[in-house]
């Protein structure tokens, strides 16, 4: 089996709408459950050893439905800003989730690479604490140190709204990623702090504009954690192929999201997506970048995902469609894991 470490999951947020109904939090992920697609027993019978846990905000009103024209196209309007407080306020119960799974022994919270393999070794699901949307940090930063002592390593200065640092890109399809301005001056300041402060950028939701102004302002590799290629599938949330190479130029990563709409060519939230969708966009990326800039970022408990994959429990079988295209078990490790461990050393700036 190759252990798999994922570039994003949804499972805090899972995990906090529950605890909103009243279901323990530590029982739903230590124990087991028929909901979402994460919880320790499902993660050790996949291979999934850990993965970056989102503290995802969501909004405060019932997002718009997917309308399909006769073309099969569409575009999701956005919906509004968060207010700053109130996000904090929902962050934080999410890592207080986060902390509680860790004294039940069901979890470890990694702040380093060393942290990650001691937990995979362990049989401990390896957590790095992420935001996704940084609506939850004071527009002075004055909240970011403390995040950052609390355990956060990454962050996604947008998800797919406009928030005070920057613009994201909508669900749409057909659409390019460039759907509107990138960072504001708040948001500059915000990726050269996360530069000093050693937590990794996320340009998953950004929009192309946005993805240039982190390319410009930061020094770190460029990274978007769960997204696939645009020449595959060009929903606005998939990078170009002229991002692909920048990622490769920087050593960063991009990581192979699960997500049916961002895998089928037509665009479509539909299980009855083959496990050969996933490869190919694989296959895509690894050429562009080489497989040294290629990882997995499934975006479990955030989005539809192939049937033959499920949940959790059923990430071996990317692995073997992998192995019997052709990749060697040096190369799979890469894919899995590695190639993550490797970018957070660098990022994390460890020896």
């Amino acid at each position: 089996m190759q252990l798999i470490f994922d570039g994003h999951n949804d499972v805090l947020l899972r995990l906090w709408e529950h605890a909103r109904e009243g279901i323990d939090p530590v029982a739903e992920f230590a124990y087991g459950t028929d909901k979402g697609h994460i919880d320790a027993p499902r993660a050790l019978k996949g291979g999934l050893a850990g993965g970056f846990c989102a503290m995802f905000i969501p909004p405060n009103e019932d997002y718009p439905a997917r309308e399909v024209d006769a073309n099969g196209h569409y575009s999701i309007p956005m919906v509004g800003p968060l207010e700053q407080p109130a996000a904090l306020a929902t962050a934080l119960e999410m890592a207080a989730i986060a902390f509680r799974l860790e004294r039940a022994g069901a979890l470890s919270i990694c702040r380093s690479t060393a942290d990650i393999r001691a937990a995979m070794e362990a049989r401990r699901f390896a957590a790095v604490l992420h935001i996704e949307g940084c609506e939850p940090i004071a527009e002075d930063l004055s909240t970011l140190e403390t995040l950052y002592a609390a355990g956060l390593r990454s962050l996604g200065p947008v998800w797919s709204r406009h928030n005070r640092f920057g613009h994201g890109v909508p669900f749409a399809f057909p659409s390019s990623p460039d759907t509107g301005p990138g960072l504001t001056p708040a948001g500059v300041a915000l990726v050269k702090e996360c530069d000093r402060l050693g937590i990794m950028i996320d340009l998953a939701h950004i929009t192309e504009k946005g993805f240039w102004d982190v390319a410009r302002e930061s020094s770190q590799p460029l990274v978007a954690t769960h997204s696939n290629a645009h020449a595959l599938t060009p929903i606005s949330r998939n990078l170009t192929d002229r991002q692909l190479d920048a990622i490769r130029e920087r050593k960063g990563i991009a990581g192979l999201n699960y997500a049916t709409t961002m895998l089928r060519a037509d665009g479509m939230e539909n299980a009855d997506t083959p496990l050969s969708d996933m490869v190919r966009h694989i296959d895509h990326m690894v050429e562009r970048m080489g497989i040294d800039c290629v990882a997995i970022g499934s975006d479990f408990d955030g989005a539809t995902i192939p049937a033959a994959i499920g949940d959790a429990a059923g990430n071996q079988a990317l692995v073997e469609a992998l192995r019997a295209a052709g990749y060697g078990e040096d190369d799979l490790a890469k894919l899995c894991r590695e190639n993550w461990l490797r970018l957070l050393k660098t990022v994390w700036r460890e020896a």
